[in-house]
């Protein structure tokens, strides 16, 4: 098991001399799986929190991710490897207040400015994180060969997948044998624990050449240049875009209508997300030999029928008044194994697109873009979805959240049959 998270030299000597970073995912994945995803969730629906404050919180960690165009100014000076440990260390502050937050919370009754304290965390922890994680795609691409890129991002989220399926574990154990206050600390306190291993894997790394020095003026300029004029690049980052903004509310929105309406304990939310890193690390799994033969453009049709599948259920679901956890645990599945598929299929692609001259600007502009759809998708729909309920407590509105598996029902066909159409390459689509 272990060879194939961490490559040794015998086991895969082409992804051994990039151990630590794959070592930095697994961590990594403590991290993020806890401070950005459902634990989150959970910890703002504890302190009071409605679904607009959910969605608020949860846009930040892709609206703030359009910083990462800026930072590549920070890149000619600092390097890649700089840039990245200054944000991943210092963003580890706010891993800790969170704890502090649910120790002098009383048991009962919270709300008021702790949810908007919460609420500031997630901001910062994802203002940072923006600034270092523009770094890390150009750099990993610096260091590596575009024929390897896909090898090792399957990889990546092959381990990075493991590691945020073992967080889940270890957070529903913490739900299942503990009070909520008492497992959420717990939750960040692990968190905590895996964002400084994460550093010091990080810190490990080799450094890449600098790029070239380009004034904020420059970089905007070579911007307004990519997605200004027709190319696959603009293509595919309007698709790109379209497909964060569908995929983005699946996950956080879910966990909140099941912890609202049909009352699911925080424990039952968990194992359906580790049903969710399962489907993850069987998608990683499948992608880690196959993705650079095979190309990208297949897995990401099938990510986009998989949003499809679980529209359907969902509205199933809405019809009959009634969830099942067995059909949950496949819908959760479907989640995970897209979720790997789009974001190693992206890294994949963008290689095979993108001129290693501009590979930089390129790559983080693609990010922001996405991340910036994703983030008002997240938003706009955490105000449809809110509602209060007859006892004055923030629910979802029933309706509203079906109005959203009609509008992914009908984005992931677009998208599966308009992905299935782009060019293997600019060449590809100049000859077509």
């Amino acid at each position: 098991m272990l060879p194939r998270l961490f490559p040794t030299q015998s086991s895969d000597p082409i992804l051994h001399p990039y151990r630590c970073g794959l070592v930095f995912g697994f961590f990594n994945a403590f991290t993020w799986q806890v401070v950005i995803s459902t634990p989150m969730v959970l910890f703002i629906q504890w302190l009071g929190g409605s679904s607009s404050q959910v969605g608020l919180a949860y846009s930040f960690v892709f609206l703030l991710m359009a910083l990462q165009v800026v930072s590549t100014v920070l890149f000619p000076r600092y390097g890649y490897r700089k840039v990245m440990l200054s944000g991943w260390s210092t963003r580890t502050l706010f891993i800790a207040l969170p704890i502090l937050l649910a120790w002098f919370a009383p048991a009962q009754g919270v709300g008021g400015w702790r949810v908007q304290a919460m609420v500031l965390c997630v901001f910062f922890f994802c203002l940072l994180r923006a600034i270092g994680q523009a770094a890390f795609a150009p750099w990993i691409m610096a260091l590596l060969t575009p024929e390897k890129c896909g090898r090792y991002f399957a990889a990546d989220q092959y381990v990075a997948s493991a590691g945020g399926a073992f967080t889940l574990v270890v957070c529903a154990l913490f739900f299942k044998v503990m009070p909520v206050r008492e497992a959420l600390m717990s939750a960040y306190g692990f968190a905590f624990v895996g964002s400084v291993a994460a550093v010091w894997y990080l810190r490990k790394m080799p450094d890449s050449e600098h790029p070239a020095a380009v004034s904020v003026g420059g970089t905007l300029r070579e911007m307004w240049r990519h997605v200004s004029q027709p190319s696959l690049y603009r293509e595919y980052i309007v698709l790109s875009v379209l497909f964060a903004g569908m995929l983005t509310p699946v996950s956080p929105f879910s966990a909140y209508y099941l912890k609202a309406v049909p009352r699911f304990s925080e424990w039952q939310i968990m194992m359906l997300e580790i049903c969710r890193y399962g489907g993850a690390l069987i998608a990683a799994g499948l992608m880690q030999t196959r993705l650079d033969r095979h190309g990208a453009r297949p897995y990401m049709v099938a990510a986009a029928l998989a949003h499809v599948a679980i529209a359907l259920y969902w509205g199933w679901a809405l019809w009959q008044g009634a969830v099942s956890m067995s059909g949950l645990c496949g819908v959760y599945l479907l989640i995970g194994g897209s979720t790997s598929a789009t974001i190693a299929g992206n890294l994949n692609y963008l290689a095979r697109i993108t001129p290693q001259a501009d590979r930089t600007l390129m790559v983080t502009l693609h990010a922001g873009a996405i991340a910036l759809g994703g983030g008002l998708s997240a938003l706009v729909w955490g105000y449809i979805l809110k509602q209060v309920g007859v006892d004055g407590a923030p629910t979802i509105n029933v309706a509203a959240f079906g109005a959203l598996m009609a509008a992914i029902f009908a984005m992931g066909l677009f998208l599966a049959w308009r992905i299935g159409r782009l060019a293997d390459s600019p060449l590809a689509k100049s000859k077509a």
